[in-house]
């Protein structure tokens, strides 16, 4: 009777889904949990039920998630619910505790061989080994290959057919990453070690192909739940089967529109053919977001809305919980400059108003993107933190470009013009300013050094002046060593240790985290998607990244772009991803360029939610009413007859069609916002000031139940030309 009112005490708080998904009976169960919506109490909950009901017992699940600190979180939770001896672990850690363990029986008493920290140094002897000379990044980029092509189960001499058929963007021509490949393997094999993929084959292996040790494996885990399955790849998909052995007492736990590491191997294949690859699955969605305000979830839903492909077909449309909170900007700049100082200054801002640094995160699509910002966060006193990247100043080809730099202010003519002799001296360490590489890692690394010129146009925008008398003074060009002492002056201020700070991350390394405010920044065309995307399913995943960005904000949202890089710079679109919005909108100006000629101000565009369930509205009429089509609507129909005789006199009277005084969805929003002063009367899209002055005394008194004879008896209204 205990164990029944502790198993019944979990149900407590649950919303009617998270309720379902943890009641569900024992088999396939596949959790669709949209971000923010609990998915982690509700697997927690779920597998502590049913060790306090007495279902299952609690050392028999494997509880598999993708980060050692999600399965720290899960272990605890668990622990609190009760529910002690659940093994929660990664895929590699529950795959190496089982190979180590039945490693005497499986290599007939031969130690288990070393396991590699990293594929690199291995990897860049292989391309040796085949006449192919590579740095750092560029071995990062050909182990990342081979790491895909092993997480996929392709062999060497599979790897071109299967690159060209997934249309991987390969770092050197396929057959050539082939011989790598296949030199790689061969030089683990007389070293003796592994590599993680390795590993879990032979989890794979021992299993399938060894009766006695899937025996006690199986025998051991009886009940799974697998977390972000939606990142699954092939080969720990293999695992995944090997260890249920035919069984089905499975919980799945994913978001589609959260796959955005496709291009590692993950794919939400798997997660999306769940219900027909388990043919008795219980399907419960997850849509009440209890993390972020109504504003920030429909903005979400609408970026998500035009989502295309596989993925679109688990598209779940989330729920605001939270109470409404400040509408998300749109920041346009002329110039990244501009922006970051606009970003920085906001953010000190927030600060002194109360919100902890470590409470607020810059987030962007490169990492190489971060330099801007760490100059600005400096420039403002802002502490920050970079989550998953070195610092800009610390990347070893941006203090590799440096030396060079330095030495070719010895070589390079003085006159060189900044931006020129920068390109000069790069290119001695091997960029090529038109020529982005292939692969994650190189094209880094071009990024980084594009960063550098960048800079440089900059800093050459803003020649020195130099006194040459009393009330006399002359511009002087600034040459490449002005340049790196800059470069060397920013790198030092920047070096500063910081603790708590705000964050700065990419939207990949974001994912799993949230805050209270996030800035995300540089959405243009060419950044967001990047030019690299080029085939359907690689927009519709930089679509996704925007998604998971926006979903990182539990209250306060800025989005922004600049429609140049540098001052004077190339024009640029703002991302398509972005809703279309009002661009008339709002009175606020953003920050203009930081050049000597600069643009006029654009001005803030103001992003409308629906006043009843904060989804972003986009169609014209909808933002006039101030909800969706399909909220219920408040509308004081008395009041709405007296308008429309009011504006049937008054168009009489100015011999126009009764549209041109209001629309009828300007009258139908007045009927049921029932404004009460100028400042909400002007606030209705349709009414701009020229109308405010014409009517609005009028649409006031009615609106304060003044009848349409007392407002215009006989009242003629003339219109100003």
């Amino acid at each position: 009777m205990v164990v029944h009112s502790a198993s019944e005490q979990v149900l407590a708080g649950l919303d009617p889904e998270q309720r379902s998904a943890v009641t569900a009976p024992a088999g396939p169960v596949c959790i669709l949990a949209g971000a923010g919506t609990g998915k982690t109490r509700a697997i927690t909950s779920r597998i502590a039920h049913r060790a306090l009901s007495g279902e299952i017992s609690p050392r028999h699940v494997l509880a598999v998630t993708f980060t050692a600190r999600a399965a720290a979180e899960m272990r605890h939770r668990l622990t609190l619910l009760g529910a002690q001896g659940v093994q929660a672990r990664t895929f590699h850690a529950a795959a190496l505790r089982q190979v180590r363990y039945f490693a005497p029986r499986l290599l007939a008493g031969r130690a288990m061989p070393e396991l590699l920290d990293s594929k690199v140094r291995l990897v860049t002897l292989a391309a040796a080994r085949v006449g192919l000379r590579t740095d750092r990044a560029a071995a990062r980029d050909l182990a990342g290959e081979i790491e895909w092509a092993k997480s996929s189960l392709v062999e060497p001499a599979d790897y071109v057919v299967a690159a060209a058929r997934a249309l991987r963007d390969t770092p050197h021509e396929p057959a050539k990453v082939a011989d790598v490949f296949t030199a790689y393997e061969q030089l683990k094999r007389s070293n003796g070690v592994i590599d993680f993929e390795d590993m879990l084959r032979a989890a794979v292996w021992g299993i399938e192909e060894h009766p006695d040790v899937g025996e006690q494996v199986r025998g051991q885990y009886r009940h799974f739940v697998v977390d972000e399955y939606q990142d699954v790849n092939p080969l720990q998909q293999r695992l995944l089967d090997a260890w249920l052995g035919g069984r089905d007492d499975l919980t799945v736990v994913g978001d589609a529109s959260q796959t955005i590491y496709s291009f590692t191997g993950a794919t939400s294949a798997y997660l999306v053919d769940f219900p027909r690859r388990h043919r008795r699955a219980t399907v419960v969605r997850l849509v009440r977001d209890y993390r972020s305000t109504p504003q920030v979830v429909g903005l979400a839903n609408a970026v998500i809305s035009q989502a295309r492909g596989t993925e679109a077909r688990l598209r779940l449309e989330l729920s605001g919980q939270r109470p409404p909170g400040p509408e998300p900007d749109l920041r346009i700049f002329t110039d990244e400059p501009a922006e970051a100082n606009a970003v920085a200054a906001r953010c000190r801002s927030l600060i002194d108003a109360g919100t902890p640094a470590k409470e607020i995160a810059v987030l962007f699509r490169v990492n190489a993107q971060s330099e801007a910002y760490e100059k600005a966060l400096t420039e403002a006193a802002v502490p920050y933190v970079v989550q998953g990247a070195e610092r800009f100043f610390e990347r070893a080809e941006v203090r590799q470009a440096m030396v060079a730099l330095r030495a070719a202010t010895r070589s390079i003519p003085g006159e060189t013009p900044l931006p020129a002799a920068v390109v000069e001296a790069l290119t001695a360490v091997g960029w090529a300013p038109d020529a982005p590489p292939a692969g994650g890692a190189a094209r880094e690394r071009w990024e980084a050094l594009s960063a550098l010129v960048q800079l440089a146009e900059e800093y050459a925008a803003t020649p020195e002046v130099v006194p040459i008398g009393e009330a006399a003074s002359v511009e002087r060009p600034v040459t490449l060593s002005d340049f790196t002492e800059e470069l060397a002056r920013r790198a030092a201020q920047q070096h500063v240790p910081t603790v708590d700070g705000v964050t700065l991350a990419s939207l990949h390394s974001a994912k799993g985290l949230e805050w209270d405010a996030v800035f995300l920044v540089g959405l243009a065309e060419g950044t967001l998607p990047t030019t690299y995307a080029k085939t359907v399913e690689q927009v519709e995943e930089e679509r996704r990244l925007l998604y998971v960005g926006i979903t990182r904000a539990r209250e306060w949202l800025w989005l922004s772009y600049a429609t140049a890089r540098s001052p004077g710079g190339r024009a640029r679109r703002p991302s398509r991803f972005l809703p279309q919005l009002d661009r008339s909108g709002g009175t606020e100006r953003a920050t203009g360029g930081t050049g000597p000629a600069r643009r006029p101000e654009r001005r803030r565009t103001q992003i409308v939610s629906c006043r009843i369930c904060g989804a972003t509205l986009l169609a014209g009429p909808d933002r006039k009413l101030g909800r969706c089509p399909t909220c219920p609507s408040d509308i004081d129909d008395e009041l709405h007859e007296r308008l429309r005789e009011w504006r049937q006199r008054v168009a009489g009277a100015q011999k126009v069609p009764a549209y041109v005084v209001f629309t009828d969805a300007t009258l139908i929003a007045l009927a049921e916002r029932r404004p009460g002063r100028s400042e909400e009367l002007i606030a209705i899209a349709g009414i701009g000031p020229r109308k405010l002055g014409l009517y609005g005394e009028s649409v006031l008194a009615l609106v304060a139940g003044a009848g349409v004879d007392d407002v215009c008896p006989e009242k003629t209204f003339e219109i100003s030309s």
